[in-house]
């Protein structure tokens, strides 16, 4: 699984750009960002739907739900609202440059809060190697953007 792991996320990292593509695809052929990311929600939530059933996964308890910070019910506003501004701007720098800085903006926020253990998440600091990292991300931003 250790060879396989790094395959996997990159594979998930292929696929994120993608999705981006159809649904920007789609947002313009709908003629609406908001639609398209609307349609790819839907289509989510039935291809999770399915896997819940096919795996013959436990409803949640209202306990553990109970147990869930307000804020982690949220997420899917996060996800919208990416969805939505990645279809509405493809379109505009091309999908290289969105990919490219979603990945920066994952990174830096991913750096802050492994820094600050944000949500209870275990503690990394921001070493001067991992900015360094960063900054050579943001590099590559720009030479993309260019």
């Amino acid at each position: 699984m250790n060879i396989l792991a790094p395959l996997l996320v990159l594979a998930a990292g292929c696929s994120v750009g993608f999705q981006q593509l159809l649904n920007a695809n789609l947002g313009r052929s709908l003629q609406s960002a908001w639609w398209s990311a609307f349609v790819s929600y839907l289509g989510g939530t039935i291809a999770l739907a399915a896997v819940l059933v096919i795996l013959r996964e436990p409803l949640f308890s209202s306990a553990s739900a109970a147990r869930a910070p307000l804020i982690a019910w949220t997420g899917g506003l996060f996800g919208a609202a990416f969805i939505a501004t990645s279809v509405f701007m493809i379109p505009r720098l091309g999908v290289a440059t969105v990919v490219t800085l979603v990945v920066v903006g994952q990174l830096l926020c991913s750096l802050a809060f492994d820094h600050f253990g944000v949500l209870g998440t275990p503690q990394h600091p921001a070493t001067l190697l991992r900015l360094l990292g960063a900054a050579c991300l943001i590099a590559g931003a720009a030479l993309v953007r260019a």
